[in-house]
């Protein structure tokens, strides 16, 4: 009853529309021309439909569809002719016809709806519903149904039919937050809309009357009796023949669902990320947060946040470095390797010739919501600070050797007074020895002696990104600094394949959907050390590995370093390193602790940050 009631209402009110706007036609007259007087207040601008956005690997394969809706845009010329008219005749018949309404067809549409008891026609026209979907909102009033009405004229006096059509086909909605023919085809068959069947083109077709009654994933039957009706109709217009309507409604429906693409979270949520920064360097924003404070902040954080949704929603291609491959090596190993315990971890893999981050795990068992370990978990890094900040800055500044000796008995500054892990002191030790060891007293006498100031020069290059001169002090030469993110750790050991370092990326670029390319980071490499700096720290971190603290990571490679590091109280385990072809960090430990000297000592003989980055990397 509710439904008659208002068609009833539509039909009195298009008479209504009509009226008022002959007569707005009149008076306006007087004054300036109708159409001028509509085409300044209503201006039909060029269209950009929001579509899906995609996410592909190093290979070009889509791995995430971002965004919402899903919609693909397809030219009009590539929407077959049949499916144009089973929308025609179902939603439009005198679509060729009218200027934008046609109130014969409301009359038309209330009086076969009302015998079917089913919405059977539509009573908008195609025109009219491009100007809802497009222009207007799906609100029903009268303000609004009025506004269509202006807006459906102005549409056709501005587009070509066959452009209003194309339109339409690709902005409807086909439930399951899928826009347009092309997006529907591919979501409930898993084909591109020009390779459907007839059977099938008229079972999508069916949808978006009344996209809940005709859910094909959960009304089925429904979705079928109506594209069976709208074969019948195609029948009736002699658009095909009795024969062949029958023949198509035999055929067999077989939904094939496309589930949205949406895997290796872990290394999909950096990418978002990364992505905001990459908009915001490139358009500006980062320069005007710099010196933002409070409402002005927030209001170029919300302007940032805009921008960002806008791209996305345009279509766009966001190439990034992921190798499947060592994505899933590099997940499998942090979840195989702690299965069963309660302990967390994280790893980050750089590759060394590109500097790209190829993989990324952000903790056991990770999922999309979870708190990313790799790049959001800042962490004290212990002793894998050492060669970055008491080691290379040494030699770099001294020239001296694997062989230059230093003291690595007790060492009392102050009150500050470390001591070695082990709690003995060693006398004169090589500075491999030191470091191959991990031996406290000798790595801060280096540190101190490069000085503080300058030793933290060479860390600033690194772009880390919690640094500041408040950790200027002799604790951190033993990586009393809280904190650095697994990410951050694995970027800066690169510097040690050819003694620069640029900041690793995931994203490669950002191309729109014709391939053109948008967006691309500019980063240069830094010369942090020099080549004869580079060769010794190689050198003694291989002896690391080979030979001290971190044996558990060794396996056969033409070269393999690396540096073990743990916190106090065994809070944190960590392992960086690098081979021939790529750096990676390795962290383990607990998000929380219940006490100040809860650790995971019980562990460290295990060894696990060790395992899981051998595992990778062998």
């Amino acid at each position: 009853m509710r439904t008659v009631l208002g068609y009833v209402f539509i039909i009195l009110l298009i008479p209504l529309s009509v009226l008022t706007f002959y007569y707005a036609d009149a008076e306006a007259g007087k004054v300036q021309n109708f159409d001028d007087y509509v085409e300044e207040r209503i201006v039909i601008n060029e269209v950009d439909l929001p579509q899906a956005s995609k996410i592909t690997d190093t290979n070009g394969n889509v791995y995430v569809e971002l965004h919402q809706p899903n919609r693909i845009v397809v030219e009009g010329d590539k929407i077959p002719a049949f499916l144009k008219e089973l929308f025609i005749q179902s939603e439009d018949q005198h679509f060729y016809e009218h200027s934008g309404i046609d109130a014969a067809a409301v009359i038309r549409a209330f009086m076969v709806n009302a015998q079917s008891d089913e919405i059977e026609q539509g009573a908008s026209t195609i025109t009219q519903q491009v100007a809802r979907n497009i222009y207007l909102t799906q609100d029903r009033t009268l303000a609004r149904k009025i506004a269509e009405v202006f807006y459906s004229y102005q549409i056709e006096k501005t587009l070509e039919k066959d452009e209003i059509l194309g339109l339409y086909l690709n902005v409807i909605f086909f439930n399951h937050n899928v826009y347009g023919v092309e997006s529907a085809a591919q979501y409930y068959f898993q084909k591109p809309v020009d390779q459907l069947s007839k059977a099938q083109m008229a079972f999508i077709a069916a949808i978006p009357n009344n996209p809940s009654l005709y859910d094909p994933e959960n009304r089925f039957e429904n979705t079928k009796t109506r594209q069976e009706r709208l074969l019948d109709i195609m029948a009736r217009e002699e658009i095909i023949t009795p024969e062949e309507a029958e023949q198509f409604k035999s055929e067999t429906i077989t939904l094939k669902v496309r589930p949205r693409l949406d895997r290796y979270p872990d290394y999909s949520t950096y990418v978002v990320s990364e992505f905001k920064e990459l908009i915001s360097v490139s358009e500006g924003f980062d320069q005007q947060l710099l010196n933002a404070e409070g409402d002005a902040r927030t209001a170029i954080e919300e302007k940032l946040d805009t921008r960002v949704a806008e791209i996305l929603s345009s279509g766009i291609v966001i190439n990034t470095a992921l190798d499947p491959a060592i994505q899933a090596k590099t997940v499998g190993s942090v979840n195989n390797v702690l299965a069963g315990s309660s302990v967390q971890a994280s790893a980050a893999v750089i590759g060394n010739q590109s500097h790209d981050i190829v993989a990324l795990s952000g903790g056991k068992g990770f999922q999309k919501t979870d708190f990313n370990r790799a790049f959001q978990g800042y962490r004290q890094p212990g002793s894998t600070i050492k060669p970055l900040l008491d080691y290379a800055p040494f030699i770099e500044t001294s020239g001296a050797g694997v062989n230059y000796l230093v003291s690595a008995d007790k060492y009392c500054d102050s009150t500050y007074c470390p001591k070695n892990y082990s709690k003995q002191e060693y006398g004169m030790v090589t500075i491999k020895e030191a470091l191959t060891k991990s031996y406290n007293t000798a790595a801060i006498r280096l540190f101190m002696r490069t000085g503080i100031e300058r030793s933290f020069s060479y860390l600033e290059k690194f772009d880390f990104n919690r640094i500041s001169e408040e950790d200027y002090f002799p604790a951190a030469s033993l990586g009393g600094i809280d904190g650095f993110t697994t990410l951050e750790m694995a970027g800066a050991y690169t510097s040690f394949v050819d003694g620069t370092f640029t900041k690793p990326r995931a994203i490669k670029s950002v191309t729109d959907l014709q391939g053109k390319t948008l967006y691309a980071w500019e980063d240069k490499a830094v010369r942090v050390w020099s080549a004869n700096t580079t060769y010794k720290m190689r050198e003694m971190l291989t002896s690391v590995v080979k030979n001290g603290t971190g044996k558990k990571a060794n396996f056969s490679a033409p070269y393999i370093g690396g540096k073990t590091g743990t916190t106090n109280f065994v809070r944190d385990l960590w392992f960086v390193g690098l081979t021939e072809g790529y750096t990676a960090a390795v962290w383990t430990g607990k998000d929380r602790y219940e006490t100040e000297t809860e650790g995971i000592r019980y562990m460290e003989k295990y060894a696990p940050h060790q395992l899981i980055w051998r595992r990778i990397m062998q």
